[in-house]
Order: C-alpha cells, then structure tokens, then sequence
C-alpha cells in the first residue's frame, strides 16, 4: 500500500505540540505570550480539546496563577473551592478517619471539571493565535538526519484489510523547527523516542496505575460542596497499593474514582471490580444512594516520581507533562506540575527560536525544571510511593509519616523502583482467586454498560489500533501461565477469551470499546501488546464534571 499512496501535504511552522491537554495548552499559550510572532500548531487526537481529559479534578492554583495572574477575571472555571479533607483507612465494615498528611492539605485549592479548564486554556490559546487541530492523531515522527522534524497526522478512511476506502483522505506533515510532545501517560509516540534516543537510560523503570473513574448526579441531601474525601484499605489486599477519592463539586455532582497501582502481583484481580465493590462499603454508598450514574472513564496515571523522569530532550523536540511523568503521587495532582513543565520548555524554545540556530537539544529546559519548584516537590516526595512496594500499606503509611514530619522530605536516601510493572505477575496457580459480587445495575455496574456511557466511538472499519507483537503469546503465555489477566485489568472489556470451555481458548480483541487507558501496553506481562492511535477523532468523549 505505502508505495501507491500519493504524498503528504505539509505546512511549516515554529513549533508543533502533540496533545491538547494542561501541559501542551500552557506550553502553546506561553510561547504565544512571550514570542507573539511565534507560529505555534498544536493536534489534539480527541474529537474536542478536553474530550479524552479525565483526572481526579482536584487543582492546585500554583501554575495557572503564574500563566494567568488574572484567571478570575478572565472566567476559568474554577468555581468549587475545596472545603474540608478526609482521609480514611477502610476495613470491610468500618471507617477509621486518620489525620491527614500535609501533601493531601487542599486549603487553596479547587475541586474542578479538568476537562473543562481544559476547553477554557483552548479558548485562550485560540485567542493568542495558536492553531489547534482536533480530531488529528499524530500517528509518525518525523525525522531528518536523526532530528525531530515535526509529525505526521494519521490517515483517515484506512479499512480494516489495510486498504484505503472510498472515503480515504491522507495525513498532514506539520514540520517545526522544534516539536513537544503532551501526549499524556505512555503516549505511544514519546515511547517510541525514549526507545531511539535511550531517554531511559540510567533512570528507574516508570510506574503506573490505573485510574477509574464515575461521575454521579446525586441528591442535594447528599451533596457536600467542597468535599474532599480519600480512602486507602478495603478492599484492596495490604500487598496492593491503591485507594480511593470523593469530590463534591458543581450542581449535585461527585467526582468518584479508585486507583490502582499497576505493580499488583495477582492476576486474578480486576482493577474495574474492585472499583464496583468499593461502593458497596457502608460508608462510602452513602455518597450515591438516590443518585444516578452520569459517565465512566479510565486511565492509565503516572507514578514512579521523579526516580523514573526520563531525559527530556533530543534533537529538535522535548517531553513535557505526564509524557514524562511529572504526577506528585502523595499529593494525587499532577496537573499544576504538568503545566509548568509546559510553561518552562516553552520558556526554553522560545529562547532557541531566537539564536536562529538550526534545531538542536533543548538543554536549558531541563536544567530550568530542576531550578524550578517542580523539582523541589518531586523531590521532597520521592521515597513515598516506592515506601509502599518496599514496605507494604502499613509499614509505607509509616514510613510516610517519618519522611514527611520528621525528615521533612530531606532524607539522605533514595527508594528505587526496581522492575517495570509487566514483570510483577504471579502464575495464576500461585495466586488465590478473587471472586466479585454481581453487579446489581444501580449502585454497582457491569463493564459494557459503563463503556457505553463514556460515549466511546471508533470508525470501525479501521485497522485495530491494539496490536500483538506475536500472535501465538496471548495463549501460550497469557493464557497458560497467568490465565489471561488483559481481560481483567482492561476497565473497558476489550479483550476477551472465548472457546475456553472446548480447550481451545483463543484471543477476541473488541477494540471499539477501547477508552484508551493505555494499562493494556503497560502491564502485559512480555510486553506483546502495543497500543497505537486509532483513527483521529476516536474514542470517548467525556463531558464536563469528568
């Protein structure tokens, strides 16, 4: 097929960024606010700017003060000041509230719709002159001579066969004398530079989690504006870092989700199972009880810290937000730190564009993040996270709790991540088996009528965006030795073994359910599937509350 294709048409500018999400909207505005001139593009793979944001929704000021001192006036949507913090340990039938840790401290911060901050950056990167692109999915980097060059959108109209259809329409090269790429976690074009440019070499391994999330419309009996509520304990396993979180923000509405921390060793449990069941605890289905389920979402988060930030820069281009890693997991944000990330490269090309030099690294950007106070927070929380696996829930809480108030974050040491989150997997004979209540259809759900209210839609005449490396491991090895854990830790019911019962189980792949969480690329266990972009404009569609 590529030989009979005609060529791309391309268009030139200063600086393309992939993904519009918090950081690559602030790098776009921040370039356009110090280098008006600047011609700046900017390809986002959602159908809208915000469509595929999903987050804990929980802000922290810090950065969007610094990109717009005067935010209130210009009508960001930050309208649900956070109110009170609780922080509870859950058995199967009680809640214990502990006291709660400085980094979980909100005062000052606002429970918001990310997605809809999101738009608003949109909005105001529009009005300064960037071009934003929805719906095209940057499918290729371009290279010259070992240089980023900028990146090729996706075709449209491919068949399944590989073919193009009646409606085929080839992609655009936007070429740049410097592309970022935002893609979010485990973008798959930033995995594909970290292989060719070795930007993981000599950093630990990067750690995830998954991130489950619903949006209820519940009573005003219910609603607590302001709150903020997390949990740890039931019904995860003391070996299994995870836990929960509760706003209450907007008209009626609560922002739930549970996380999961991919490094879990049994592959019996199912991350979207224990997201249901959670809900049940008499304590926490208090929250729902009358209300109404309004979306559902999932997504894979960043969690190894600062250890697991990879080198940030090649030639011609740079990472910035969570395709790097920048989440503060102690505190569960990562947007302020993303937006600064974003702000500071956009600090460092601008500077570049000025030399009139050919493109080149990048350096001062991260010689510039680690002067900033991103690296400062990182830093002062490192050891937290990998506490957790070193040490187990309880002794992690511990160990948390002398870091932060007695070291005060200034500890001489370092906890390292010691292997990737594929690697961590039990044989299924060796783990017990973990059996989940049914879903009931009102507090409790099953995973098909979740997918469909995440408002997920693909061409499905494309080729299938989740491929296998081998075909013969998703039964040899995933199958036989761990009893297939993708059709569990996938919220979304994308991967399905059917014939088990003939003794000749084989692999179904539903792609069109996908909600494009990424844990399927991240925790197979040999690394056999790769997830690619689907067709621009594909996907779910979140709507504003997510």
């Amino acid at each position: 097929m590529a030989e009979e294709l005609p060529p791309r048409e391309a268009m030139e500018f200063d600086v393309v960024i992939v993904g519009g999400g918090p950081s690559g909207l602030s790098a776009a505005i921040r370039i356009k606010q110090l280098s008006p001139d600047t011609s700046v593009c900017l390809v986002e793979k959602g159908g809208e700017i915000g469509a595929h944001i999903l987050s804990g929704a929980v802000l922290e000021p810090r950065a969007m003060n610094e990109l717009f001192p005067d935010w209130k006036e210009r009508g960001a949507p930050l309208d649900t000041p956070a109110a009170e913090d609780r922080f509870l340990f859950l058995t199967a039938t009680r809640s214990i509230q502990l006291p709660t840790p400085p980094q979980m401290n909100n005062h000052g911060n606002y429970i918001v719709s990310l997605g809809n901050v999101v738009r608003w950056l949109g909005q105001q990167a529009e009005e300064l002159g960037v071009e934003i692109y929805p719906g095209f999915a940057a499918a290729e980097v371009l290279f010259e001579d070992d240089c980023v060059v900028g990146i090729a959108t996706g075709d449209m109209g491919v068949g399944k066969d590989g073919e193009p259809t009646d409606n085929y329409q080839r992609g655009m090269e936007l070429r740049a004398r410097y592309t970022l790429f935002a893609e979010g976690c485990r973008g798959s074009l930033s995995k594909q530079l970290m292989a060719r440019f070795h930007l993981r070499d000599g950093v630990d391994p990067q750690t995830f989690a998954i991130g489950i999330k619903e949006l209820w419309e519940v009573p005003a009996a219910n609603h607590q504006p302001g709150l903020i509520e997390h949990s740890i304990g039931w019904p995860l396993t003391p070996d299994t870092y995870g836990g929960s979180f509760l706003y209450h923000l907007g008209p009626n509405l609560i922002s739930y989700g549970f996380v999961i921390g991919l490094d879990y060793s049994n592959p019996w449990l199912s991350p979207f199972d224990e997201m249901q069941r959670f809900k049940t605890h008499p304590d926490v289905r208090r929250h729902f009880e009358g209300g109404r389920r309004v979306s559902y979402g999932a997504r894979a988060l960043n969690e190894g810290g600062l250890q697991s930030i990879p080198r940030l820069t090649f030639p011609g281009g740079a990472l910035i937000g969570d395709s790097a890693g920048f989440v503060n997991v102690p505190k569960i944000k990562g947007t302020h730190t993303s937006m600064k990330s974003g702000m500071v490269a956009a600090e460092a090309v601008v500077d570049a564009l000025a030399t009139g030099d050919a493109p080149a690294e990048l350096r001062s950007y991260p010689e510039r993040l680690r002067h900033s106070w991103v690296w400062e927070e990182l830093s002062s929380v490192r050891n937290i996270r990998p506490a957790f696996s070193k040490f187990g829930m309880l002794g992690g809480l511990l160990y948390s709790a002398l870091d932060t108030y007695l070291l005060r974050g200034k500890a001489p040491w370092t906890f390292h991540h010691p292997h990737a989150d594929n690697q961590t997997l039990l044989e299924h004979e060796a783990a017990p088996k973990i059996v989940y209540p049914k879903p009931d259809g009102v507090l409790t759900f099953d995973r098909l009528s979740s997918v469909f209210i995440s408002n997920t839609n693909h061409e499905e005449n494309q080729p299938v965006h989740l491929t296998l490396k081998d075909q013969v491991v998703p039964i040899a090895v995933n199958w036989d030795v761990y009893r297939s854990p993708e059709a569990r830790y996938c919220p979304a019911g994308v991967y399905e073994i059917v014939d088990a019962e003939t003794g000749e189980p084989k692999l179904q792949i539903n792609a069109q359910n996908c909600v494009h969480c990424k844990t399927c690329d991240i925790k197979d266990p040999t690394q056999n599937i790769n997830w690619v972009t689907p067709e621009g404009g594909g996907g779910p569609s979140y709507p504003g509350g997510m």
